[in-house]
């Protein structure tokens, strides 16, 4: 048994991949009232509605894509760990319906804790997924820290009219996923048993490149991917930006397997019951028991692309209406 094996470590994470995100509505708090600082280039896209990057203008028909997102970890394999955290990094610039170029590592390591050759496996992971994505992946910034983490600052490229962002939706338009829901609460059954999911994993390290080319070649604008806020808090966020009703046919969402189960042993993460805080005084639930409350607020780590419109491979599980007494329905 190697030393990758005999270690755990999401022993060393109070909080598992982006479910260690500072809670949605403490977030909006405390960066109220700071606006972008001025710059010279054209900001297309910046603190406004919380978009998943930042966009300047390059010229008329090239935007720069900017964006950095790291955490602690949320598997306890090195390797399969940096996997996640590049995808879920990379993820930024394709939920904007761009492509990534370049990438820089971002690792805080308790060097005097865990050894450096698990550090080393968990940029092999990052280095692995970035290379699938056609992504440089040249060098980055490293700290000796308490805990470990991990992932990328990301540069892409977007054209100015294909731009996907959470300001642009119609009501009519239906509202797609493109991944199932439930790696929060698998993640967080891990992290107490140590027992594996590797559809998990699988759905976590899988690029959502494919997903964000076919959302511009059908013409998509509206969108973003679900993360640390849940399908519900990425929804409200979607829903407020575009002045509309999110509706959600709870019965269309998809899960993997075992999260139904997970939810019913109790296994949902402190993040998960934040985000469905934060999103009930804005939402009219219907029917919905508390068990599907919590999956829909269930904290994804390198999830899939949320959209208004129709994607191949992606999952129809709502629609837009008109702006309502409430920013999400679920039905």
């Amino acid at each position: 048994m190697g030393m990758t094996d005999r270690v755990r470590l999401t022993d060393y994470a109070r909080g598992g991949g982006c479910a260690c995100k500072i809670p949605p509505g403490e977030l909006e708090a405390m960066v109220a009232g700071l606006g972008p600082a001025t710059g010279t280039a054209e900001l297309l896209v910046g603190l406004d509605h919380g978009d998943d990057a930042a966009v300047v203008r390059l010229d008329e028909r090239t935007g720069l894509v900017s964006t950095a997102d790291f955490f602690t970890p949320v598997v306890d394999d090195p390797y399969d760990w940096g996997r996640i955290a590049a995808a879920n990094a990379l993820s930024d610039v394709y939920a904007m319906g761009g492509t990534p170029l370049v990438a820089l590592n971002l690792l805080c390591w308790p060097r005097e804790v865990l050894p450096l050759e698990l550090a080393r496996e968990v940029l092999r992971g990052g280095q692995d997924v970035a290379r699938e994505a056609g992504c440089h992946l040249a060098g980055g910034h490293s700290v000796d820290d308490d805990g470990p983490k991990y992932g990328l600052a990301v540069t892409g490229v977007v054209r100015p009219e294909e731009l996907i962002t959470l300001d642009a939706g119609r009501a009519g338009l239906p509202l797609s996923l493109t991944k199932p829901l439930g790696v929060g609460v698998l993640n967080t059954r891990h992290k107490r048993t140590g027992e594996r999911f590797a559809e998990a994993v699988a759905s976590m390290v899988a690029l959502n490149r494919a997903a964000a080319r076919a959302a511009v070649a059908a013409g998509i604008r509206c969108g973003t991917d679900v993360t640390g806020f849940g399908l519900l808090g990425h929804a409200t966020k979607l829903a407020r930006a575009s002045r509309l009703t999110v509706a959600i046919d709870t019965a269309r969402v998809p899960y993997l397997p075992g999260a139904r189960e997970a939810v019913r042993d109790g296994y949902v993460s402190g993040g998960t019951r934040r985000n469905l805080d934060w999103v009930t005084p804005w939402t009219d639930f219907g029917s919905t028991d508390e068990a599907d409350r919590l999956l829909l607020a269930d904290a994804q780590t390198s999830g899939g692309l949320l959209v208004a419109g129709e994607v191949p491979g992606g999952t129809v599980v709502g629609e837009l209406l008109p702006a309502g007494e409430h920013r999400l329905v679920l039905r």
